[in-house]
């Protein structure tokens, strides 16, 4: 009676199995159980799951979370921002540092930019603002540079009017080259998408960050604010 060659040589192709003098031509093929067959099986039921609502669910916790707070994070979150944290922790004994070097365009600094940048203040968190931090008739790209050079982490905040701005090449434009060069940056999306920042942008829209449309304002600066905090 002919041997099956799986035990030692496995059915791994549908070639395999045909020419296995046992099972050859067999069309049964739940009669012998491969080796091989679960942990493909495995990965298949956990990738359908993972497709699934629970991986976007706020329920997580980053490793820099304070004792007692309630903020809560997806995996996806905490992965995107686990880098920059990283760098915090690095710079954290450089002295007259800003927390957060907030880059916006132009017609958003007396709304959506002023917000958040109001609402990072209230966390205790730095600034760099250039509302405040541009003296009037300073050279603007120095004291940009001065400021991505005295900042942990830097925010782009992400908006229609930015959009429009990074197309033709402005000042914020300039701000997000040096920002991405120095792989400190996340994108924080304001009435607007991804999938249009990509259009504009590769580069940046390749990054993953944060989403006015999945949640408040005030709660993308309580992340911003424990992601600084040391």
């Amino acid at each position: 009676m002919a041997r099956c060659t799986a035990p030692r040589y496995g059915h791994r192709t549908a070639s395999g199995r045909a020419a296995c003098p046992a099972c050859g031509g067999s069309r049964s093929y739940n009669s012998y159980s491969s080796p091989y067959s679960s942990p493909y099986s495995s990965y298949s039921s956990n990738s359908g799951s993972r497709s699934g609502g629970s991986g976007n669910s706020r329920s997580s916790k980053p490793r820099w979370s304070k004792a007692g707070s309630n903020v809560l994070y997806t995996p996806a979150e905490i992965q995107t921002l686990t880098p920059l944290r990283a760098n915090v922790e690095q710079r954290s004994s450089i002295q007259d540092l800003c927390d957060v070097f907030l880059c916006h365009a132009w017609d958003d600094r007396k709304e959506s930019a002023k917000e958040l940048h109001d609402l990072l203040i209230s966390h205790g968190v730095t600034v760099w603002f250039s509302e405040k931090n541009v003296l009037l008739g300073s050279p603007l790209l120095r004291e940009i540079d001065n400021g991505l050079a005295k900042s942990r982490v830097g925010i782009v905040l992400v908006t229609p009017s930015f959009l429009k701005r990074i197309q033709g090449a402005g000042i914020a434009d300039k701000e997000l080259s040096a920002l991405l060069a120095r792989d400190l940056l996340v994108p924080i999306v304001h009435n607007t998408t991804f999938e249009a920042l990509r259009e504009v942008s590769p580069l940046l829209g390749s990054r993953s960050g944060l989403n006015t449309l999945e949640e408040p304002m005030k709660d993308i600066a309580a992340k911003l604010a424990e992601l600084v905090e040391i």
